[in-house]
């Protein structure tokens, strides 16, 4: 019986092909991450690959840049503002839209995850012209770029948070009630840690959305500040110099600890039959 149960929890093979497809598809997307790196350690004069040899000049230029390290911290600074208001924000709405019903209620839905649909250009360019139109002062100023960062990030913490919820025992919370739990202690204690993987996840994704963000940050960033997608780009336009992989080195280590910070406080597994519905 026991064995029965074990061959029962077995997942299915997987054939050949897609494996080998898997295999390729990762191959593509790491490709430009190694070829990064190596330009990064470039020992040569210009931004050339394959590097002439490997050295940390342009690692060591990079601490020493006036306009890549202000730029990496900025972007750093304002992905962890956009990340705490992203989660509490996305949180607070998938809560709402799995626990209630209201007429309307799929095209509320829509309406916070329309952001993922949208090209990043047009979202920006159409965020600043609405600032730009309606006089409430946000054109170019970090309120402005905080809110824009916060649309484009806060659907990826309502679908993780989303798919946490889907199959919760709601009768958990009903017990505690009926305990005598006040409906925060209830939320603390019982609902938190079940969906906590799912926020956790969220909050680590719209951290790097966030950091990355180029087509937003180019239109709502404020004057004298820059991100780096922003000065990697004016770098890569006008000058061309290895510091760029260099700091782009650093962007990749930044996402490359997220992503382990996540696979080890949650579950990827499990979040990733993600449910809008």
């Amino acid at each position: 019986m026991a064995r029965h149960n074990k061959s029962m929890r077995r997942e299915p093979a997987v054939p050949f092909v897609l494996k080998l497809l898997a295999t390729i598809a990762l191959v593509l997307l790491l490709a430009p991450v190694v070829v990064v790196i190596l330009a990064g350690l470039n020992s040569g004069d210009h931004l050339t690959f394959p590097p002439k040899g490997l050295s940390l000049r342009w690692v060591i230029a990079f601490f020493q840049s006036d306009a890549f390290l202000p730029a990496y911290l900025f972007s750093l600074v304002l992905a962890v503002v956009t990340m705490v208001i992203s989660t509490v924000l996305g949180t607070s709405l998938a809560l709402v839209l799995a626990r209630t019903r209201f007429r309307g209620k799929q095209m509320v839905r829509a309406f916070f995850m329309a952001p993922l649909m949208l090209p990043g250009i047009v979202l920006g360019l159409a965020l600043y012209l609405f600032y730009l139109s309606s006089g409430l002062g946000l054109v170019r100023t970090m309120p402005g770029l905080v809110i824009g960062h916060v649309l484009v990030t806060c659907p990826y913490v309502i679908g993780t948070v989303n798919a946490a919820l889907v199959g919760f025992d709601i009768s958990l919370e009903e017990a505690a009630r009926s305990l005598g739990a006040k409906p925060f202690r209830t939320f603390r204690s019982i609902t938190l840690p079940v969906i906590s993987p799912g926020i956790i996840a969220g909050s680590v994704f719209s951290f790097i959305v966030s950091f990355g963000q180029f087509d937003v940050s180019l239109f709502l960033t404020p004057t004298g500040y820059n991100p780096l997608p922003i000065a990697l780009y004016s770098s890569l336009r006008y000058t061309f110099e290895p510091t760029a992989a260099a700091a782009g080195i650093f962007a990749i280590f930044l996402v490359v600890v997220s992503m382990l910070i996540t696979a080890k406080l949650t579950n990827l597994r499990q979040l990733a039959n993600v449910n809008f519905s």
